[in-house]
């Protein structure tokens, strides 16, 4: 991965270098591959799990387009380094809560999830809006494909190497072998080396703190400290009928939300389907890994696909490229059932790299933030529309299961209820696309005839 760095390079330029940097620092997490695991062996249960990464949910969704006019009105700077403050305030929440007392334990979480789902909000769009503002002012918006591919490419490498130390470090077994073999004679417990995760995330908050404090703003001299009354909902107000009045713009914010809010479903119940597929628990961290490793190819695939193909042949190859990842989920095929996984976490890749590319091409500088929060305001509510529509199927076919199978187990009837829910994705993929796809020909073909 060789960065040229002349004069002509946008690696040349420092915003370009720290936009980089704080991406990784910000995103690369070492309690990934254990999150549900941590909320229950800190003494929470699977129901205040659900309840508090609804909460987390629901934050994004109120703070996404506020957190975007902000960052247009107060600086973009100005919002990452708070960002990056609500990162280190919520990890030392969880690095540093005394264990013993679930009413204190759930309370730290639940102000976790807030802080981070603030964090998750005001994050979307500023830190991107200031790197490429910064191309736009040195003339060199035409790097921005290649910024976007290194970007993805250095966070593959460094979630390869966060989930793989996360778990070990997670592990008392291979804690405790590590410290024998140093020469150590210490025994820890799970309660001491759940933490260490934790711990090594807060280091990267941290750093991607320094990192936001030295990112310089392209145009300082437009943006300003003083907050008024109403200026976040009329510059909200504002993106959103550009949105509307823009086809292209609204085409391309409802493809990445149908694409990523399906996908990134998926994604998130990736362990429960690794273990319908007879996957032992102990190969998740290296399955995540793996699939990490596609990361530094997928970016330069969608580079080429950004710069050589049209939109339109760019949607239909990502919809294939999911298509076959949905289809082939439900077959829950032990071991080769992970071939379809990779196809969902690549399809995910290009929504993220095309959205991206296609929004900022289009978008003026003193929206750009606001039009980017939007784009992460719709993608966050439709994953919370389907997360409880998926919850609420679950439970439905949980209870048809149980009454055709009064003598199975809890286990047998929730495994049995996923993998019916499971086979409706597909069929959902198809008519919600459909319905997009009718809807777009019509807002561009509306263009055209006003033209």
């Amino acid at each position: 991965m060789e960065i040229q760095t002349t004069q002509a390079s946008p690696f040349a330029i420092q915003n370009i270098k720290l936009f980089i940097a704080f991406r990784v620092f910000f995103n690369a997490r070492f309690y990934y591959p254990v999150f549900t695991i941590l909320f229950l062996d800190f003494g929470l249960t699977i129901e205040q799990f659900a309840l508090l990464n609804t909460v987390w949910a629901i934050t994004i969704v109120c703070a996404e387009v506020p957190s975007g006019a902000l960052a247009d009105i107060l600086g973009r700077k100005n919002l990452i380094v708070t960002t990056s403050l609500l990162m280190v305030l919520e990890l030392s929440l969880l690095a540093f809560v005394p264990l013993g007392n679930g009413t204190l334990i759930f309370w730290a979480f639940l102000l976790n999830r807030v802080l981070s789902g603030l964090a998750e909000a005001m994050a979307s769009g500023a830190d991107e809006a200031i790197a490429y503002d910064t191309l736009v002012s040195k003339k060199l918006e035409k790097g921005w494909p290649k910024v976007l591919s290194l970007q993805m490419r250095v966070r593959s490498i460094a979630s390869i190497a966060t989930m793989t130390l996360g778990a070990l470090a997670y592990d008392p077994k291979a804690v405790n072998a590590v410290l024998f073999w140093l020469g150590f004679d210490l025994i820890l417990s799970q309660q001491t080396t759940m933490r260490f995760p934790i711990y090594f995330t807060l280091v990267l908050a941290i750093l991607a703190t320094i990192t936001a404090f030295k990112m310089e703003e392209a145009k300082p001299e437009e943006t300003t400290t003083k907050f008024k009354t109403g200026a976040a909902f009329k510059k909200t107000m504002c993106a959103g009928k550009w949105i509307w009045r823009t086809p292209f713009a609204l085409v391309i914010i409802l493809f990445g939300m149908y694409f990523d809010h399906i996908l990134r479903m998926i994604v998130t119940m990736t362990s429960q389907y690794f273990r319908l597929i007879n996957l032992p628990e102990a190969s998740y961290g290296i399955i995540g890994s793996a699939i990490a490793i596609l990361g530094l190819i997928t970016p330069k695939v969608a580079e080429h696909m950004a710069e050589n193909y049209s939109p339109k042949r760019n949607m239909f190859i990502v919809f294939a490229i999911s298509g076959y990842g949905l289809i082939g989920l439900t077959g829950f095929y032990p071991y080769w059932g992970l071939i379809p996984v990779a196809f969902i976490f690549v399809g995910l890749t290009l929504v993220s790299f095309l959205t991206s590319y296609y929004l900022n091409q289009i978008t003026a500088s003193h929206q750009r933030a606001t039009v980017l929060s939007f784009k992460g305001f719709t993608f966050n509510l439709a994953y919370g529309f389907i997360g409880f529509a998926f919850a609420t199927m679950i439970a439905t076919l949980k209870l048809q299961n149980s009454n055709t199978h009064p003598n199975w187990t809890t286990e047998q009837v929730a495994d049995l209820a996923f993998i019916d829910g499971i086979s409706y994705f597909p069929w959902y993929g198809l008519v919600v696309f459909i319905i997009i796809v009718s809807f777009s020909w019509w807002r561009l073909r509306e263009m055209k005839i006003t033209k």
